[in-house]
């Protein structure tokens, strides 16, 4: 019995040190899954597809929709994140992750002036990073 207890307690130890040394999301790190370098910077490469983007909008209306391309957004729990985080705040009305379009859609109430630096903290903060974004009025 006291040989279990011992195997028990070093794999528990190693898992949460594994945990710990991957930010928490297993044994998964974000570094080793970025997205390819023809993602742009600059918002160039922000397109998201129209049926996707018709569905996400077909019930809001006097919003404004911002379209984020975000790296290092790899897996499930990586979504729920940013979905979470963005949903505290009131000005959002709705979001849409897609991972593998490595995008996010945001509504925003009309009134709210979009910060993309802001953006790009959020999404740092959850281990991502926002590259580019776009605007659009519905």
């Amino acid at each position: 019995m006291y040989k279990i207890l011992v195997m028990f307690m070093v794999f528990t130890v190693s898992s949460v040190s594994a945990m710990e040394k991957s930010g928490g999301h297993g044994s998964h790190n974000h570094e080793s899954h970025n997205h390819s370098a023809s993602e742009s910077a600059n918002g160039s490469d922000i397109a998201f597809p129209e049926k996707m983007f018709s569905e996400f909008i077909s019930d809001l209306a006097n919003v404004q929709i911002v379209i984020v391309d975000v790296n290092g957004m790899v897996c499930d729990f990586c979504a729920r994140g940013i979905e979470k985080v963005l949903y505290t705040d009131d000005a959002v009305t709705k979001v849409r992750v897609s991972l593998e379009l490595g995008k996010v859609l945001i509504a925003y109430v009309s009134s709210k002036k979009v910060d993309f630096e802001e953006i790009k903290n959020i999404f740092l903060s959850n281990g991502q990073n926002a590259t580019g974004y776009i605007i659009k009025k519905i």
